[in-house]
């Protein structure tokens, strides 16, 4: 069957609401055509990746929109920026970048969207709900929405998560359908301490040794004996999504649609079935460290951005410390959240301690790092994941205590009793 749309989506098409909605309309048509989805299907929010900088290209797609008049018609946020614009002129972005990356930030905003400016959105006051159907690039902040929130999403690329926003229409496939929600891949955790479970390196940890296993498969985890914080869950689905493509990941008890193992698979007998032992956790954590040795030039948090809840706990850490003057020290973290903590008197410990904050972009999508840094040490996996491959650097994974320890000692110093034998 072909697809079918209605009078609203043919006029789009034909341009009653100006050239930009029929040329977002038009790509929207040719992704369904090529999904071959049936339909279109209402959104009521988006979260837009390709506000991110990338080169001339995406440059001048946002600014074709914004020259054709482009407007969202749904509540409608940014992902990361390519750059810190206040805070740039720090670190090593070439001011040519620096200038491009920011008339991609002005065209963006110009179509209405909402520049908060952070990969994590669900931390904001537009935090979907339940069963909401919403458009979101950005690959943590699709799973979490997927898989804690219960709102639903495909995993929509930039360039096209413009285009849903404009259109306020997507494909009626994937994720977005109840049928297509169901889990496929079993992994039950076997003999894993509740000690373990509580502490907060264990869910990085997990998520990256989940995403490995099910690619893009959707994986139905049980055995989580503990109530997980926001964060911690943060942690777990930005690992899934980095060392996979996993954008839904039930986890039984705590993802909405998945109180238990029936309702996750929906009735239906699992693919494969794999024990999650502690032995696999810790092959995993040791696939997260790249470095041999102690040396360290930086350490950095906020993959995803840091919380407040985050800056919350960093900041007592960091009491009375200096940090070595061998080491950086960084948090990349949203504006938003930024300005929370300073009013929470958080980012003054920060501040004595010799650390920095970059905002609105990390490490990852702005070249930033000066070429000596060739050794970081983060708490997450999603930046130890994509550091060496992106930035050429060797990555040491570790806890937030052993990063502030190693910060201040000017070498890589990591409690290993919590994953002892």
């Amino acid at each position: 069957m072909g697809l079918k749309l209605t009078t609203s989506d043919q006029e789009q098409l034909a341009g009653a609401r100006g050239p930009a909605a029929r040329m977002a309309m038009s790509i929207t048509v040719r992704m369904a055509e090529v999904c071959g989805a049936e339909t279109l299907m209402d959104i009521t929010a988006a979260h837009i990746d390709s506000s991110l900088y990338q080169g001339d290209a995406t440059l001048e797609y946002a600014e074709r929109l914004t020259s054709l008049g482009a407007k969202v018609i749904v509540p409608t946020t940014l992902n990361v920026s390519g750059v810190d614009e206040h805070g740039w002129r720090d670190w090593a972005v070439p001011p040519e970048w620096a200038v491009k990356a920011r008339r991609q930030m002005i065209a963006y905003q110009s179509m209405g969207c909402l520049p908060i400016w952070t990969c994590a959105p669900y931390q904001t006051d537009q935090r979907p709900k339940f069963g909401q159907q919403i458009a979101w690039g950005e690959s943590n902040a699709i799973v979490f929405a997927n898989s804690v929130i219960g709102a639903r999403t495909e995993r929509y690329p930039d360039l096209f998560d413009i285009c849903a926003a404009i259109t306020g229409r997507v494909p009626a496939t994937g994720l977005h359908l109840t049928e297509n929600r169901a889990g496929q891949l079993f992994m039950r955790l076997k003999d894993v301490p509740r000690h373990v479970q509580e502490d907060d390196s264990f869910y990085p940890v997990l998520g990256y040794l989940i995403g490995k296993v099910a690619q893009d498969r959707i994986p139905v985890v049980e055995g989580i004996e503990v109530t997980p914080s926001e964060d911690q869950l943060k942690a777990l689905c930005a690992a899934t999504t980095s060392s996979g493509a996993v954008a839904l990941c039930h986890l039984i008890g705590i993802t909405p649609e998945a109180p238990t193992l029936e309702a996750a698979f929906q009735g239906r007998a699992p693919q494969q079935t794999i024990e999650v032992t502690m032995s696999e956790l810790r092959a995993a954590r040791r696939e997260l460290t790249t470095a041999d040795g102690q040396k360290l030039d930086m350490v950095v948090l906020g993959s995803p951005h840091f919380s407040l809840a985050e800056f919350q706990k960093l900041a007592p850490l960091l009491a009375g410390k200096q940090r070595h003057p061998d080491v950086q020290f960084l948090v990349t973290s949203s504006r938003l959240m930024t300005t929370l903590a300073e009013q929470s008197g958080c980012l003054e410990p920060l501040r004595q301690f010799g650390g920095k904050i970059t905002v609105d972009t990390c490490i990852l999508t702005t070249p930033m790092l000066y070429p000596e840094i060739k050794v970081l040490m983060t708490n997450s996996a999603k930046y130890a994941y994509y550091a060496p491959g992106m930035l050429n650097t060797q990555v040491v994974f570790g806890k937030l205590e052993d990063c502030v320890r190693s910060a201040s000692e000017g070498r890589v110093v990591r409690d290993e009793s919590l994953w002892e034998s």
